[in-house]
């Protein structure tokens, strides 16, 4: 839990020290201080409204039990394995075959599943799956994704807007001179990628925690193993059509991993090494 804990501060501290050092290349102090101020509202922003924000995003719908009788028989044996409160449930209609947890804390928890992963998993798969989102829950890692996609958002725009005035001269950087274009230039360009860097760095780190704590939880890793083995062959095949690269991290696996020819950076560990780990578990 401590390590959970010092990942968030190093990833806020992280992300939020990009912002700020941008704001201080546009505009000295002053633009130190608005991007201070633009840091705190997003933090804010982010850890009260982002699970509402992103399943907003994605148009998830609450799963009613009498329509999905099934989702809700596994997350309650889930919140009884797991001593966590049952999160709501929500049913977002896509091809794409996926799920997500997000929310602040235990008690405002939410799972969302995809109506493609319904149709392709049997029921143990679906339960590994869920055990899977159960485990981020758990593990207090919800906080950091939401957190992570909101800030890393904000730090694409404030980039954008960075190109923009050194590109047209409208604002300078410290003492007005051309090596604080320049400098500023520089960082708006690798702003977004360093920051992409150090969120996906943690996402990867707690997808592997996730997948073991998930396959402990259900005292079996096998219908984990099969589950990632479809999700990951029929994503690249039906891709998400909504939604943002920002928040790929959010899903189990990939959602837009169909929609480029090349990914340069990966949101997730690769399919083998996660499937790999799970067959090698004993019980």
């Amino acid at each position: 839990m401590i390590g959970n804990q010092v990942k968030t501060v190093l990833l806020l501290a992280g992300l939020t020290g990009i912002l700020l050092v941008i704001g201080q290349l546009i505009g000295g102090f002053t633009g130190l201080t608005v991007a201070l101020g633009i840091a705190i509202v997003m933090n804010l922003v982010s850890y009260w409204y982002s699970d509402k924000i992103v399943l907003f995003i994605y148009r998830a719908k609450l799963a009613s039990e009498s329509e999905y009788p099934k989702l809700h028989e596994i997350a309650r044996d889930l919140s009884t394995r797991s001593g966590l409160p049952k999160p709501r449930l929500y049913i977002i209609n896509s091809d794409n075959p996926n799920a997500f947890a997000t929310g602040r804390n235990y008690q405002n928890s939410a799972v969302a599943v995809t109506t493609g992963i319904l149709s392709l998993l049997d029921t143990d798969e679906l339960k590994g799956v869920l055990a899977h989102e159960f485990s981020h829950i758990k593990n207090r890692d919800i906080l950091i994704s939401t957190i992570a996609a909101t800030i890393a958002g904000a730090i694409a725009y404030v980039a954008f807007i960075a190109r923009f005035a050194a590109i047209f001269g409208g604002m300078r950087g410290e003492g007005g001179n051309g090596r604080g274009i320049l400098e500023l230039i520089i960082l708006a360009i690798l702003a977004p990628i360093i920051a992409t860097i150090i969120r996906l760095a943690i996402s990867r780190s707690r997808e592997y925690l996730a997948d073991e704590s998930g396959a402990k939880m259900i005292q079996n890793s096998l219908p984990l193993a099969s589950a990632l083995t479809k999700l990951h062959s029929v994503s690249k095949i039906k891709p998400m059509r909504r939604g943002s690269e920002t928040t790929a991290h959010m899903f189990i696996v990939n959602p837009f991993s169909g929609r480029y020819l090349l990914n340069l950076f990966s949101s997730h560990p690769p399919i083998h090494d996660r499937v790999g780990k799970l067959r090698a578990m004993k019980f």
